[in-house]
């Protein structure tokens, strides 16, 4: 299977998986995940990021460089593209004249101008999707979607819009990112799961991260979302330095989005109502 446009194909992968989101350049998260996969031993040909390593907060050539030297597989996300492209802004789809799109203006080029050259080479020579064989099925890694990068899937997203990426891609398991928020869709065997970001909480009004597990241990396909806590303080002083967003800054102490512009009614509805530890495979 490898239907996707852009897609390395990674053969077959066997044993525990690692699966993370949205680093946004947050140094701290970035670094206490790392010592999980270390601790779990998982190693680095086991673990996928599902694209913006750079993001809002205040270390994106740090960010970028830990995860290079980590050797892990990493996608690009729109931010990745945007950089390397040389545009002027972050391409997250967001509403012109909201306050992502206001807040992208301060942080957008902090990042860029932070970042050497070195680092937007690596990002210019990331694959845009992955493509492996896992426990028997067919998986494809993806930012968005298969379909645009900046494409927003939630897990309140119609069943009709993610099927017909899985027809399209020849896919029984997606594994996405970009929507900022874990959650599993899965129906007639197919698999449509979000490991959620690591740079930024989940709007569930507490300050742990998320990432997504994957095991074939028994033989079978399973997966499980895992959160984890971090030194958010500090990330958090660094942003208030540089002079990044106070609201984005507030939201790695308090867990809560500044606002859910980005967000169907569903998801909404959720803020502020902690997750699970572990959801249900």
């Amino acid at each position: 299977m490898n239907k996707i446009p852009y897609a390395q194909y990674l053969g077959k992968l066997t044993g525990k998986l690692l699966v993370f989101g949205g680093p946004y350049s947050n140094l701290q998260a970035l670094t206490e995940l790392q010592h999980i996969a270390t601790n779990q031993g998982i190693p680095p040909q086991n673990i996928i990021c599902t694209g913006d390593v750079v993001g809002y907060c205040a270390q994106p050539e740090e960010a970028v460089q830990l995860v290079k030297a980590w050797g892990i597989h990493c996608i690009s996300g729109n931010v990745e593209q945007n950089i390397v492209g040389g545009e002027d802004d972050c391409g997250c789809n967001y509403r012109e004249g909201g306050r992502c799109d206001l807040f992208s203006r301060t942080w957008f080029p902090y990042a860029v101008r932070s970042l050497s050259a070195n680092a937007i080479q690596w990002m210019a020579d990331l694959p845009q999707h992955l493509t492996f064989q896992y426990a028997g099925k067919s998986v494809a890694v993806v930012h968005g979607s298969p379909a645009h990068v900046s494409e927003y899937v939630f897990e309140s997203t119609p069943w009709t819009t993610k099927e017909r990426h899985f027809q399209t891609t020849g896919a029984d398991v997606m594994l996405a990112g970009h929507a900022g928020l874990p959650f599993a869709d899965v129906r007639d065997d197919c698999f449509w799961l979000n490991a959620g970001v690591i740079g930024m909480p989940a709007n569930d009004g507490t300050p742990r991260v998320w990432y997504l597990l994957l095991d074939d241990s028994y033989g079978g396909f399973s997966y499980s979302f895992e959160s984890f806590t971090y030194d958010n303080a500090r990330a958090n002083r660094l942003m208030l330095e540089n002079h990044l967003p106070e609201a984005y800054a507030k939201t790695l102490l308090t867990g809560i989005w500044d606002n859910c512009e980005i967000l169907p009614e569903a998801e909404q509805e959720r803020q502020g109502v902690a997750l699970m530890h572990q959801l249900p495979s």
